[in-house]
């Protein structure tokens, strides 16, 4: 999954423009983030190899009951189905998002997603804002999940149940394949939240992080 084939360049320019639109009523200063995946889950494909490995001789075995034959070599159908299924679960697992998240489990997935998104948020210094106004949206693309992260200034004044809606917004742009367009309505509806709750623009106020989608990975 590669985020330069996801975010076409109309996509970046939208997303730019979304985050100007934003900020334009308001002191918040948003930073839109996205990566491939959270972690590489080595663990849910060794966990797919075992299950393989498991399965492999209850595959062979079945053969035998219901087809009457082991073959030729009794030798090669006693260490080849464990093997087997080993390399095939292993394969699955690593090919097939689908099954590589359904093997690391929902907690895990959702645990390493807020971990990368707390070290972005310090990665990219959004706490570096005068009033402490800076919001992180951050993208994991394989978990498909969304994490929105604002700073002390941010938080005083717009609850944390408040973002579930652009979560929600950017999740669901994500599994219908149009993340670009979803995550710059997120963006905007950032912005709505930030006039509704009073994060007001000051009179000398300037723009203290860059507008351009980051990317990064594992």
């Amino acid at each position: 999954m590669q985020i330069d084939k996801l975010f076409s360049e109309a996509d970046r320019e939208a997303i730019r423009g979304a985050v100007r639109e934003a900020e334009a009523g308001t002191s918040g200063e948003i930073v839109p983030y996205v990566v491939t995946a959270s972690d590489a889950y080595t663990s849910a494909v060794w966990k797919g190899a075992a299950l393989g490995a498991l399965f492999g001789p209850l595959i062979a075995l079945a053969w035998f009951r219901f087809g009457g034959t082991w073959g030729s070599h009794l030798d090669f159908w006693i260490s080849l189905p464990a093997a087997a299924g080993g390399a095939a679960g292993y394969l699955l697992a690593e090919l097939v998002p689908s099954v590589k998240r359904r093997l690391a489990g929902s907690e895990m997935l959702e645990a390493r997603v807020r971990q990368s998104a707390g070290l972005a948020f310090l990665a990219e210094e959004v706490f570096r804002t005068r009033e402490r106004t800076g919001i992180l949206l951050f993208v994991s693309l394989f978990e498909r999940r969304v994490v929105v992260l604002g700073d002390g200034g941010i938080n005083r004044q717009v609850e944390t149940s408040h973002w579930e809606g652009v979560v929600a917004t950017v999740v669901a742009g994500i599994r219908e394949g149009r993340p670009g367009t979803a995550l710059a309505a997120g963006i905007r509806q950032c912005g709505e939240l930030l006039n509704r709750f009073g994060v007001a623009i000051r009179p000398d106020d300037r723009n203290e992080l860059p507008d351009e989608l980051r990317r990064g990975d594992v």
